[in-house]
C-alpha cells in the first residue's frame, strides 16, 4: 500500500494498457485505504491527537486518515503529490461543497509540502503510506520528509510507516507477483522484501532521532476476488508488471495468488502486520 509513484517503463509488447486513473483512486477509497486504519488508531491514540493538534499528513491518499484525525478535534493539512485523482476525493471528503455540509475547520489539501512560515508550526507529522514494498520508495519519503520538517517545531513527532516481515505478512506472497511479472524492466517501482532497518534509515537521513516504534496487525480483508482485484492494483503496486506484461495475465495470475486466501463464502482475508517509527525533529 505505497503511493502510485511517477515511473517511465518500456511498453510491453502489444497495445499498451491505459489505467484509468479516477477508477483507481476510488477503488482506493472506496476498497483499499480503510485497510490501514487500525494503524491510523494506533498513532492518534498514542499520541493523543486532538484538539490543538496541527497534524501535517503526507501522502494523504483520498483523506481517510485526515478525516479521523479531524474527528478527534486536530486541525489537519493533507499532503498528496502522487495522485491528483486522490487528492480530489480528499478534497470532498474534507471540504465538501454541498449546501447545508460544513467543512472540516481549518482543513488544507495541497499537492506539495507547505513552505516554512506558510502556517503555524505543525505539531504532528504522519507519513502512512508504508514503505519498504517498492524498489526505491525510501528515497520518495525522504525528499518528502526533508520539504516538511521545516515546517515543524522543534521536537515534533513525525510517525513513519512500513510493512512488517514478510513471514507476518500474507499479501506479501500476493505481492511477489508484482516483482515476478515485472523482472525483466529492472527498474525502481518493482515489489520488493521489507527490511529491518528501513524506517530508521530514512529517518536518519531526514535528521529525525527515533523515538519510539511499534507494530500493528491490519489484515487485508476483500468482500470478493473482484474487490480484492480492484484493491490491490489501486495500490501502484502492480504498475511495472502491468507494463511488463499487460493488464490481462496481471489480473489472471493474482486471482491465482489470492485463491489460497478466499474463504468458502468467497471473501478474501489476509492477516498483515505493520510496523511504525516515531522519530522527532532535531
Amino acid at each position: 500500500m505505497t503511493p502510485t509513484l511517477v515511473r517511465q517503463h518500456q511498453p510491453h509488447a502489444g497495445p499498451a494498457t491505459r489505467v484509468d486513473l479516477c477508477t483507481r483512486a476510488r477503488d482506493w477509497s472506496e476498497i483499499q485505504e480503510r485497510m490501514l486504519v487500525p494503524l491510523y488508531e494506533t498513532i492518534y491514540e498514542r499520541l493523543e491527537v486532538s484538539t490543538g493538534t496541527r497534524l501535517l499528513g503526507l501522502g494523504c491518499g483520498s483523506g481517510l486518515a485526515l478525516l479521523m484525525a479531524a474527528s478527534r478535534g486536530a486541525t489537519v493539512t493533507g499532503v498528496e503529490a502522487s495522485s491528483p485523482e486522490r487528492l480530489s476525493l480528499a478534497r470532498k471528503r474534507l471540504l465538501p461543497e454541498s449546501p447545508g455540509t460544513r467543512a472540516r475547520a481549518e482543513a488544507r489539501l495541497v499537492a506539495s509540502p507547505p513552505e516554512e512560515g506558510d502556517a503555524p508550526a505543525y505539531t504532528l507529522v504522519t507519513a502512512f503510506e508504508p514503505i519498504g514494498c517498492l524498489a526505491g520508495d525510501s528515497e520518495g519519503l525522504g525528499q518528502m520528509l526533508t520539504a516538511a520538517v521545516p515546517s515543524a517545531g522543534h521536537g515534533t513527532p513525525v510517525v513513519l510507516a512500513g510493512w512488517g516481515p514478510p513471514e507476518r505478512c500474507a499479501t506479501s506472497a500476493v505481492l511477489r507477483v508484482a516483482a515476478r511479472l515485472a523482472d525483466p524492466l529492472r527498474v525502481m517501482g518493482s515489489w520488493r522484501p521489507s527490511l529491518r532497518d528501513d524506517l530508521e534509515e530514512v529517518a536518519q537521513r531526514a535528521g529525525l532521532r527515533p523515538d519510539g516504534s511499534g507494530r500493528v496487525a491490519c489484515p487485508f480483508g476483500y468482500a470478493d476476488m473482484g474487490s480484492a482485484l480492484r484493491g490491490l492494483l489501486s495500490t501502484g503496486l502492480f504498475d511495472a508488471a502491468i507494463t511488463a506484461t499487460g493488464q490481462e495475465q496481471v489480473d489472471k495470475e493474482l486471482a491465482e495468488a489470492l485463491h489460497p486466501h478466499q474463504r468458502r463464502d468467497g471473501t478474501i482475508w489476509m492477516p498483515n502486520v505493520f510496523r511504525y517509527l516515531i522519530a522527532r525533529t532535531t
